[in-house]
């Protein structure tokens, strides 16, 4: 078992208090990194076809291809079995999910919604998403982090063929047994009730198990939450004493983080960031790259990641205090979409995520400053001209 601990930089009541009050760390739990897509999803697989009460999902895409149908095949058979099961979509997110595939798993049993749906009464908020990425079961496991439910994570590659040697997209999620699986299914039972589901009566007790970790929610579904992220992360950027390991897929920073980074360094704290070298989204990761110069003169260090698209979204202050989930460091993210993270206290813990960092690092190339400003003009253009459109990338 991982064991807490603490630090003079980060300890659990003053997190706590920057963060909201009311909203606690919770003891005793087991964690799991998991950033190794194929076995996140076996694990995933493996942990649904063991439920024996209760299963929640809430994804920002969950798609048709094999790897949806596989776990829709599995909720069907659970729902079968008398589980109750919940599914909770983004309507941008799976938009391009056929109905007949909703409608498919509810005739087996399973309860579907939609989040954040179209209306023609109010149409510009549909930029306003439900990025979340949870999964609940029986009230004792759960999952958040940055996969989706469709193929490009899991590795499978695409036209209807099975590539097993494949490698999904490099991305990070976590795994959860305990206490905190209790608060997240009341997280995602708020959001079920607001996008109309029928009440869902369960509730069962979990201990603490012996050794393990506090973990705090950090999930927003609010302008109001959205706020009291944002305050976490800038507290823990500006509370950092020695470093900041940042791994996002989608970085356009305002001028208050570039200033806030900057200022880390002049503090003396060893700051990387981890980026896609090909993005998914290659308008916001030129967007990104317009504010690369400013930040490597300053000293911060830039990394691109080779071969798969990195999908991750972790942070990991002082090697004690780590975030996971869904959130990236961009506009959307931060300004107008529901994101799912939770933050853990654990040298131990940091540790771990210190090490895949510093193992993705390896297959990563290191952005230099004289490298970058011999780049070519067309890219500075590129990088210009979609900077102008960062709040809407």
């Amino acid at each position: 078992m991982l064991k807490s601990t603490t630090n003079q930089s980060f300890d659990e009541k003053s997190l706590q208090k920057i963060y909201a009050y009311g909203v606690r760390f919770v003891k005793g739990n087991k964690v799991e990194i998991l950033w190794r897509g194929s076995e996140a999803f076996q694990i995933i697989i493996d942990s649904l076809k063991g439920a024996k009460k209760i299963i929640c999902l809430e994804f920002y895409i969950f798609r048709n291809d094999e790897t949806g149908c596989e776990i829709a095949e599995i909720l069907k058979q659970k729902a079968s079995e008398g589980v109750k099961v919940y599914v909770l979509y983004d309507h941008f997110g799976s938009f391009g999910t056929p109905y007949k595939f909703w409608e498919d798993i509810k005739r087996a049993g399973v309860e579907v919604r939609a989040s954040r749906p179209f209306k023609l009464s109010s149409p510009f908020k549909y930029v306003y998403r439900d990025h979340k990425k949870l999964i609940i079961i029986d009230g004792v496991l759960s999952f958040t982090g940055g996969l989706n439910i469709a193929n490009e994570y899991r590795g499978y590659h695409f036209l209807g063929h099975i590539h097993k040697e494949k490698i999904g997209w490099r991305d990070t999620g976590i795994f959860l047994e305990g206490p905190i699986s209790m608060v997240l299914f009341e997280i995602f039972k708020k959001s079920w009730f607001f996008w109309k589901g029928e009440k869902i009566d369960f509730y069962t007790e979990v201990k603490p198990i012996p050794n393990g970790v506090p973990v705090i929610p950090i999930f927003a579904s609010s302008a109001k939450g959205r706020r009291k992220m944002r305050k976490l992360l800038y507290y823990s950027l500006m509370k950092a004493r020695r470093s900041i390991y940042l791994t996002t897929a989608y970085f356009t920073p305002s001028r208050r983080m570039m200033h806030v980074l900057e200022e880390s360094v002049l503090r003396g704290v060893d700051v990387r960031i981890l980026l896609p070298g090909i993005s998914d989204v290659p308008a916001a990761s030129y967007a990104g790259r317009a504010c690369y110069k400013r930040l490597l003169k300053s000293g911060i260090r830039i990394y691109h990641y080779l071969g798969n698209i990195l999908h991750a979204k972790t942070s990991v202050f002082d090697g004690v205090w780590s975030i996971i989930g869904s959130a990236n460091l961009d506009f959307q993210s931060l300004r107008r979409n529901d994101e799912g993270n939770v933050g853990i206290i654990s040298e131990e813990f940091g540790k771990k995520m210190v090490d895949i960092f510093n193992e993705d690092i390896k297959n990563s190339v290191d952005v230099t400053l004289k490298e970058w400003e011999n780049r070519p003009f067309i890219e500075k253009l590129k990088e210009q001209f979609f900077a102008l459109f960062r709040r809407r990338l």
